[in-house]
């Protein structure tokens, strides 16, 4: 059980957070290669996904929590190069794609065994790597915290981010009615193209009008709120009686003003989850519900991310800068 790391370099290189700060703050460096322990694989990255919540570390506002890497980047793809004491050493070659706590931008990362997916032949491992983060937050959130069934409506802020595009896709495949909102009307064309029923630029449209419109005055039964701040208020107008409101980031700020009257006559639930700092233990039930109920559609082809842009991994400071610049329409990648 566990290998031996004899065969594998000492140091690679990384992309560290040199100090607090704009992209620029991203810098290549050298790091020892680190040394898996129980429960752990090495894999030999691939490619490694980008998303919100690093750029949001690399601003100095959301420090990795304790014992994870330093490092940023939360889903990676990769090779199995050495196991852990207590893994079994056929896991060895065996591609995998992880969500990990920290680490992902770099040649070797840490995951944990039971936080991997395979990846099957049919699964391209840039594709592989722009999974885990938007579909273990997706799945959580909306069919999870949310309680999503089929047939019912749900609201998707943010309609062509990583998320968004994700939220379409799955919600389509379980039956949902997905209405989206998108900064642009290029943005709102993409969005319907990838399935969303109704899209709203909410920079031309109240879209709290515009959902009542949509739904003959009834509302959705779930809110996929990444925004917070004083779009909850307006959220809570969209939805109908026992609807759920669930807040995934706070990008429009933490402290939002609502009316409770409304929340108890109208039996409304809100919640909300980070995903980084949940145990291990949690993350690998998830990712074990993940595995028996969606990764059958990753494999067969029916489930496939939004791909946007792929960088080399040392050009990390353009691609959060791209993220930042607010253009893309899906995910952007790390190629190692």
């Amino acid at each position: 059980m566990g290998t031996d790391m004899a065969d594998l370099p000492h140091n690679m290189t990384a992309i560290e957070i040199s100090t607090p700060g704009g992209p620029e703050v991203l810098k290549p460096c050298d790091r020892p290669v680190p040394v898996p322990g129980p429960g752990e694989v090495l894999l030999k990255v691939a490619y490694a996904g980008v998303n919100r919540p690093d750029v949001v570390q690399r601003k100095g506002l959301y420090p990795p929590p304790p014992g994870a890497s330093d490092l940023p980047g939360l889903e990676v793809s990769g090779t199995v190069v050495a196991t852990g004491p207590d893994v079994d050493d056929g896991e060895m070659g065996g591609r995998y794609c992880a969500l990990v706590s920290g680490g992902g931008y770099a040649e070797y990362c840490i995951a944990r065994l039971d936080q991997c997916l395979p990846v099957a032949a049919s699964l391209g491992m840039a594709e592989a790597a722009a999974l885990p983060e938007t579909l273990f937050t997706v799945w959580h959130n909306v069919f999870e915290r949310g309680y999503a069934c089929d047939g019912e409506t749900i609201l998707v802020h943010g309609g062509t981010s990583g998320i968004g595009t994700m939220a379409i896709k799955l919600g389509k495949l379980y039956g949902l009615e997905v209405i989206v909102t998108c900064g642009s009307d290029a943005k709102c064309d993409a969005a319907k193209a990838l399935g969303a029923d109704h899209a709203i630029n909410y920079n031309s449209t109240d879209f709290v009008e515009a959902v009542k419109a949509i739904t003959g005055g009834a509302g959705v039964h779930i809110v996929l709120d990444m925004v917070a701040g004083s779009y909850v208020p307006r959220n809570l107008q969209c939805l109908r009686e026992d609807g759920r409101h669930v807040t995934i980031a706070v990008q429009g700020g933490m402290v939002a003003e609502i009316n409770m009257a409304q929340v108890m006559m109208r039996r409304l639930t809100l919640t909300g989850s980070t995903l980084r700092p949940r145990t291990a233990a949690f993350k690998a039930l998830l990712a074990l519900e993940i595995y028996q109920s969606v990764w059958p559609m990753v494999t067969d082809g029916a489930l496939r991310p939004e791909m946007n842009r792929i960088f080399p991994l040392r050009e990390a400071a353009a691609a959060h800068a791209y993220m930042e610049s607010g253009d893309h329409v899906g995910k952007i990648i790390l190629e190692v």
